[in-house]
């Protein structure tokens, strides 16, 4: 049988060490000393996973939607993994029509028991109900713009464009 060297035995024992921090990588302090735990993410990797600009997330910071987060000792911003599912999910929200203002209800609601589920449910249908309105209003545009693109067709004397003389009126009070 065959004698291990010093050499090869640590050689082995540091793959191994490098094995472990690669399958269990939150036990690592990517930089020591600056407190820095693995998962934490500065904010342009947050804006990256979450495909928003940096400035957006600035501005939720400001409007309470994110909490401050730590900062390494380089003053780097320093946000929990859980951060980018947070800005997704507030992504999601605007794209579905909410407001910031609505969005910031629905994440303490998120946080809430079984009532919550209820004062979701009424968000959700006035929700519905604000797009219905602007469905109709939508429609109403629609056929405004179905008739000027009638009159299109028309000789040029007999053409009558009620959207540039709606323009051209002065707005009543």
């Amino acid at each position: 049988m065959r004698t291990r060297q010093p050499f090869e035995r640590s050689w082995l024992a540091c793959s191994r060490d490098r094995l472990r921090l690669l399958i269990h990588p939150q036990n690592v302090d990517p930089v020591p000393g600056y407190r820095v735990h693995a998962g934490a993410v500065r904010t342009n990797e947050l804006a990256s996973r979450a495909a928003v600009h940096p400035e957006t997330l600035r501005y939720y910071l400001r409007r309470g939607l994110l909490a401050e987060p730590e900062r390494t000792a380089g003053g780097y911003r320093s946000y929990p993994p859980e951060a980018v599912a947070r800005v997704r999910f507030i992504k999601r929200a605007q794209e579905l029509g909410f407001t910031l203002t609505e969005i910031d209800t629905l994440l303490h609601l998120a946080a809430g028991g079984p009532d919550s589920c209820d004062r979701v449910r009424a968000l959700a249908a006035d929700k519905i109900g604000d797009l219905r309105r602007r469905i109709a209003d939508l429609q109403a545009l629609e056929a405004g713009l179905r008739s000027l693109v009638a009159t299109c067709d028309r000789p040029r004397a007999e053409r009558d464009c009620p959207i540039l003389h709606q323009l051209g009126q002065p707005e009543e009070p």
